[in-house]
């Protein structure tokens, strides 16, 4: 999906005007002036503000799960565990290359509204499709017990979202490009080592 400038400005504007005011305390002409465009351009574009968070989400989780496909499809020779080491790598970067906007829609994920449930049959289920069944190839079935599965699963999506529902944990760690790509090695690295020890424990218990 190519986005003409003008139009880029006014996504980025919003994303970050969303992240520290909340969408409800931000205003199409908050948006405007930090974009530095007419007001009457966010009505041409996206028919004022709500269909401009309609399209930004879109164009996020579109890109999202294109970006989880791509993946799966480049590492299907992979054994599952680095595939889905793999995932989780793809999945943070992804994220935290968008780190504004993935903070402002976790946090309106976590309330229950329209937005919530439309996003949940439109995106959140195949998201979910894809990273379980990523996560439950790893498992050995004949050990693993269903409440065990469910709950570690529980686990690793937590660890995929807290950064983004929680960010100003470590929001002065991040400053510039480079502590973005520094998080993103050293989160992931974290996620990676847990599912070490999730691995190592199943083997403990066939031997």
């Amino acid at each position: 999906m190519k986005i003409n400038p003008s139009k880029r400005k006014v996504l980025e504007a919003a994303s970050s005007l969303f992240f520290q005011k909340g969408f409800h305390g931000t205003s199409v002409r908050d948006i405007a002036d930090k974009a530095n465009v007419n007001v009457s351009l966010i009505s041409y574009y996206f028919n004022g503000k709500q269909g401009l968070l309609e399209f930004a989400v879109t164009e996020y989780y579109e890109k999202y799960l294109e970006t989880i496909e791509a993946a799966l499809e480049a590492n299907h020779n992979l054994n599952p565990l680095n595939k889905l080491k793999e995932l989780i790598f793809i999945i943070i970067q992804y994220k935290q290359s968008k780190h504004q906007f993935s903070c402002f829609i976790h946090r309106e994920l976590s309330l229950d509204s329209i937005f919530v449930r439309e996003m949940t049959v439109t995106y959140l289920a195949k998201e979910n499709h894809f990273i379980s069944n990523a996560f439950y190839a790893v498992l050995n079935e004949q050990i693993t017990s269903i409440n065990d599965r469910t709950y570690l699963y529980m686990q690793l999506k937590g660890m995929l979202v807290t950064p983004y529902m929680m960010p100003n944990e470590w929001k002065n760690q991040i400053v510039g490009q480079y502590s973005h790509e520094l998080f993103v090695q050293n989160y992931v690295k974290t996620i990676h080592q847990w599912l070490d020890f999730v691995v190592a424990q199943e083997i403990n218990l066939v031997n």
